[in-house]
């Protein structure tokens, strides 16, 4: 048996999040089934992290193990060719059998982007989030740094999440700066509570607009109530960027 990991990318608009669920398309569901063609026999993947239904990948990390022997380019090229147009595979390596897509990593960055103006673009609607009063990147910066550390976070996570015991998290850094005429909010961290991410971001907007104080961010760590900080931003403008082993 050889172990397979891959780096993949994903257009999370047509999926209901990254797990398997009944009745729902998932970008495992895709993975598996193009495996299990290829094997003739179920196969599973294991990953770095799910994803929320709509959230985006620029480089997700699984792994398998399969009896088959071939080189890189032929996975490569043989699983592109099963999957759908919006899962893209964009490296493939071998790896010893004590690497875990989970355990083993270190770090996930995730990205978020924001277009700030009165006007929305067309064509990437789907991937970032339309605010159109003004932000300020002053009060956002500040705020941020507030988050940045070893916190219990549980104000900044679902209430539906699935974490039942410690939700002590580390946030290495979180950078937020313009390109292009977006605000692009950069988190990373040693790993994420559901919906973290979100709703950090979502607080940082709504300081950045002066609906918010970011003594809330002080408060939500002491007090861990969700009610004390902001919304959750949408799904679609949220991208897992990189994981780090």
């Amino acid at each position: 048996m050889e172990r397979i990991k891959l780096h993949i990318a994903y257009d999370g608009t047509n999926f209901a999040g990254y797990q398997v669920q009944l009745n729902q398309r998932t970008v495992q569901l895709v993975i598996e089934r193009a495996l299990s063609k290829m094997h003739r026999q179920e196969m599973k993947v294991y990953t770095s992290g799910r994803t929320d239904s709509g959230v985006h990948a620029n480089d997700q990390v699984i792994h398998f193990n399969s009896p088959m022997t071939l080189d890189c380019s032929a996975w490569r090229n043989a699983l592109q060719t099963l999957f759908p147009s919006d899962v893209q595979i964009k490296h493939v390596e071998k790896v010893d059998e004590s690497f875990n897509a989970r355990k083993s990593a270190k770090e996930k960055v995730y990205r978020y982007q924001v277009i700030n103006q009165r006007e929305y673009d067309l064509f990437k609607r789907l991937y970032e989030w339309h605010v159109i009063k003004p932000l300020s990147m002053e009060r956002m910066r500040s705020a941020a740094k507030l988050l940045e550390g070893t916190h219990d976070f549980t104000a900044f996570s679902a209430s539906k999440s699935n974490v039942k015991g410690d939700k002590t998290r580390t946030i290495k850094s979180i950078d937020i700066w313009e390109e292009n005429g977006r605000i692009i909010f950069e988190v990373r961290g040693n790993g994420f509570l559901t919906h973290m991410v979100r709703i950090i971001v979502g607080t940082l907007v709504e300081v950045g607009l002066g609906r918010k104080d970011e003594t809330c961010i002080t408060q939500a760590l002491e007090t861990l109530d969700r009610k004390v900080v902001g919304m959750t931003a949408p799904s679609h403008g949220l991208c897992l960027w990189k994981v780090i082993y």
